[in-house]
């Protein structure tokens, strides 16, 4: 499949759907009273697609790259809160595991898709 635009890239499209779960979930009490993490984790788990986004219209294959390296971060920084969130108890474990391998997976993908455009040049 010939990627065209953004949302053509399987990655965008994952991140997507976990940012959308994500807010859905920090709309819930008690997540919802914590403000400062309900806010970083939305901010972070959004900047997972906008970085690609921003990044597939940057003009140049390096720049493509550094901004998908930026997502890659956004994911690993979702992960790591998603711990605050299970460890205060604002999310189940099974809630936990699902967010964690569905960020691990954009992760992989993100991966792939660097390694792919190194291999391209």
């Amino acid at each position: 499949m010939k990627i065209e635009k953004f949302e053509d890239i399987i990655a965008w499209k994952k991140a997507r759907v976990v940012t959308a779960k994500i807010y859905k979930t920090t709309c819930q009490s008690p997540f919802n009273r914590d403000y400062g993490l309900t806010d970083q984790i939305r901010r972070a788990s959004s900047s997972i697609m906008h970085n690609i986004a921003e990044g597939f219209d940057a003009g140049s294959t390096a720049e493509f790259i550094r901004f998908l390296r930026y997502s890659y971060r956004s994911a690993g920084e979702v992960q790591s809160q998603l711990y605050v969130a299970l460890d205060v108890e604002y999310i189940s474990q099974q809630d936990f595991k699902q967010f964690y391998e569905d960020s691990a997976e954009i992760k992989k993908l993100i991966s792939g898709f660097i390694k792919y455009l190194l291999t391209k040049k």
